[in-house]
């Protein structure tokens, strides 16, 4: 089956039955996912705290616009 084809049925329901709905496909994504993400485990998140090339740059950028050096 197919979204389309789903769909107007959805859009007839209730809230309540629609906020349920979504319970369910919420619940059954959490029974499939693929380990995307492990419990207890940690991951780099990348900052720009110490990006300072673009700061430059983002910092030129006025000026450029501006036609200053």
């Amino acid at each position: 089956m197919v979204l389309a084809e789903i769909l107007p049925e959805v859009q007839s329901l209730s809230r309540i039955d629609k906020i349920q709905l979504v319970q369910v496909i919420t619940e059954e994504l959490e029974r499939d996912k693929s380990g995307l993400i492990e419990p207890g485990r940690s991951y780099p998140i990348w900052s720009p705290d110490r990006a300072f090339t673009a700061a430059e740059v983002m910092l030129q950028a006025p000026a450029d616009e501006r036609g200053t050096p």
